[in-house]
């Protein structure tokens, strides 16, 4: 972790307005945030820096976000990352496939700032 006690999240999602939706709604909780741009850089930041918590963006581009939450789950080092998936799909089903793929929790876009620390309350303490 960055900080004795201050959790670390790392969110992987691809465009830049969402990344700073997120920034602004993580100054409001004591976490550090580190970012990824993509599936791939998504899963090498995991791997090396062991976040607490990962939001993930199911469409990136390059390995998506449900290629990328298996892989994380299948990984000895990332396997009990908690993953919240964070989507433009809002069908019944679609919550049910982030799940089946991996994903511990499932906020869909668009959100309100509450909801989204809702989710990662449920996850962690901040």
């Amino acid at each position: 972790m960055a900080e004795i006690d201050r959790p670390v999240i790392l969110h992987v999602e691809d465009n830049p307005s969402n990344r700073k939706v997120v920034q602004h709604i993580l100054r409001t909780v004591d976490v550090s945030l580190i970012e990824s741009n993509d599936g791939e850089a998504g899963l090498d930041t995991a791997a090396r820096e062991l976040p607490d918590l990962i939001l993930l963006d199911m469409h990136l581009p390059g390995a998506s976000g449900y290629e990328v939450v298996e892989r994380l789950k299948a990984d000895g080092r990332t396997q009990r990352i908690p993953v919240i998936a964070i989507t433009s799909d809002a069908m019944a089903d679609d919550e049910e496939r982030a799940r089946k793929a991996g994903c511990d929790d499932y906020v869909a876009k668009p959100y309100r700032p509450p909801q989204l620390l809702d989710a990662i309350r449920r996850h962690l303490t901040c």
